[in-house]
């Protein structure tokens, strides 16, 4: 199967089966967004779930979260992995939202990885789903999902997946993409696990492929 119409197929499958698709973080504004998405680094989603209801009684916007103490920050977020190096980020982004942004967080993505703590793939979440902008952020469950499949090849990188990935997804249909991979990644094709009698992909997955010929040789 050439790659032009493996992509068409996936498309296809994940807007029948999948045609609405978003972020597990809970949030109500960018502000409480961009705090999920600075926990969730190396964290899952329902563990940042669990700590934000707590975060954001404290520190409801950027302002009040601007003036924190590292140690209160901590205090509440200790349960995360990483929560020093949070701590620090999650402080620092807020005071330069309030510097330089007067508290709105910036849609575009070279201004949201100015703020500590937001990387490329940070920054192309926050724009994908806050702004809609065709960016897709490459997470761990992206990167293997679409090297499984067959809509990469030899990716060694994030860049190098996200690269390929849109080249050949409708601008429109990237932002969704990028959530269609993740859910996948997380609840079918598994890292360790992958649960291919209940993927509906298999047909057209490369892995899954190659896979059943080793196990027929």
């Amino acid at each position: 199967m050439r790659k032009e119409e493996r992509f068409r197929a996936v498309i296809a499958y994940f807007l029948d089966h999948r045609p609405e698709a978003e972020t597990e973080l809970v949030y109500t504004d960018p502000y409480e967004l961009a705090v999920s998405v600075i926990l969730s680094a190396q964290c899952t989603d329902k563990r940042v779930n669990m700590i934000t209801p707590e975060f954001f009684k404290r520190f409801p916007n950027a302002g009040t979260l601007a003036v924190a103490r590292h140690a209160e920050v901590l205090q509440l977020i200790k349960s995360c992995s990483y929560p020093n190096n949070k701590s620090r980020n999650l402080i620092g982004m807020a005071k330069t939202l309030m510097d330089r942004f007067n508290g709105i967080m910036p849609s575009e993505v070279d201004q949201l990885q100015t703020l500590p703590g937001v990387g490329r793939k940070t920054a192309h979440v926050l724009a994908s789903v806050l702004f809609q902008k065709p960016v897709l952020a490459v997470d761990t469950h992206v990167h293997r999902v679409a090297a499984r499949i067959g809509l990469t090849t030899n990716a060694k990188t994030p860049i190098q997946t996200e690269r390929q990935l849109i080249r050949h997804i409708p601008e429109h249909l990237i932002p969704i993409a990028h959530h269609w991979l993740i859910l996948h990644g997380r609840y079918v094709c598994r890292a360790r696990n992958p649960n291919c009698p209940e993927c509906g992909l298999t047909m057209i997955c490369k892995f899954h492929t190659d896979t059943k010929k080793h196990s027929e040789e």
